[in-house]
């Protein structure tokens, strides 16, 4: 009879590993391993295949911050509709898409940051990566939102939107780690409310529609 050669394991395979069984200790545990070595022993790979992928714990939780946001695009750019969908429609669809991806990861979530969320201040190391790749994300909605001239173009302002839809990011998932309304209705309120918000802000207003006017009557004297 023919042998049938063994099966290697995948690098992402054993990647997915390492990641899946990080967060299985961290929700059996309630907190993150303190020895690499015993982690490893306890999931039975080797120490140099961790550090093959991860330098530390940390890069860990931040794949999975990156792994959430990639899910949620990959979520968002199946459905057809998404494409005819306005900067505004994109950002809304893509916070309901990421909380509920997020959802999924709740209880991984709060054992690592509990109901205070994330710090006020100082970004945690582990969210780097996701932030840059939201930023790319964000860069790319506002870019469309000016060429149809649903955002508005404004000198100096305008190369800071994509942060200041990163801080929504970082409000949006306060709030929701501290939600307790039943199906996290709030959050879904506030996705709503903030979004809206930002995009009035970022938008045409009143006020720019009355410099245009004044420029108009300033030229035609």
């Amino acid at each position: 009879m023919e042998k049938v050669a063994p099966k290697k394991t995948s690098k992402v395979d054993k990647r997915a590993k390492i990641i899946s069984s990080f967060k299985m200790y961290i929700l059996e545990n309630g907190k993150a391993p303190v020895s690499v070595f015993k982690f490893c022993r306890d999931i039975k790979i080797k120490e140099a295949e961790f550090y093959a992928y991860f330098p530390n714990f940390n890069a860990i939780k931040g794949a999975v911050w990156q792994e959430i946001f990639s899910n949620t695009l990959s979520i968002l750019r199946a459905e057809p509709v998404y494409n005819e969908y306005s900067s505004r429609e994109k950002l809304l669809a893509f916070f309901y898409t990421w909380i509920e991806e997020l959802k999924h990861n709740r209880s991984y979530l709060l054992a690592i940051y509990d109901t205070e969320g994330l710090p006020p201040k100082s970004l945690p190391e582990e969210l780097r990566g996701f932030r840059e790749d939201f930023k790319a994300y964000a860069k790319e909605v506002i870019k469309e939102g000016e060429e149809s001239e649903e955002i508005a173009q404004r000198p100096y302002i305008t190369d800071k939107y994509d942060e200041a839809v990163w801080l929504q990011v970082m409000f949006l998932f306060r709030f929701w780690i501290k939600d307790q309304s039943a199906g996290f209705e709030k959050t879904d309120q506030a996705i709503e409310k903030s979004v809206n918000f930002a995009f009035d802000l970022m938008g045409k207003s009143a006020l720019d529609s009355f410099v245009d006017f004044a420029k108009f009557l300033y030229q035609s004297r």
